[in-house]
């Protein structure tokens, strides 16, 4: 899996008679998602963190790895949901299911505290 942690517009919707991310733009390009492969909840890398790199004895400048700033604990383990998708390029998404180049499987995360869509990897 490639990892990337960039933040995407989502459009959200019933996918397979699921209620999430049913398009996204990444980089430019329009996905449609055709399948949720798989939904969890879980935290952050707070490992991570500046500020717990500074608890450990390195600089911080007192903001996480998005670049907000770390105001409690709670901030450093907040929840999230992330979501793997199958999704093809285009408004349509027709094209031929082996056609590599234009589908793909991607982990999109929605941020519990600022309701945020990053895209953090796709699978090859």
């Amino acid at each position: 899996m490639r990892r990337y942690n960039e933040p995407v517009p989502v459009h959200k919707g019933l996918v397979g008679g699921i209620e999430g991310p049913k398009q996204f733009v990444w980089r430019d390009r329009l996905w449609q998602v055709h399948a949720v492969v798989s939904q969890w909840v879980g935290t952050r890398p707070w490992w991570e963190h500046s500020v717990v790199r500074g608890l450990l004895g390195d600089q911080h400048d007192g903001t996480d790895i998005n670049g907000l700033p770390v105001t409690s604990v709670a901030t450093l383990v907040a929840e999230q949901q992330v979501w793997r998708v199958d999704a093809t390029l285009g408004r349509l998404g027709l094209v031929r299911p082996d056609d590599r180049e234009v589908r793909g499987v991607f982990d999109l995360v929605l941020e519990g505290e600022s309701g945020q869509w990053r895209l953090v990897g796709s699978l090859d």
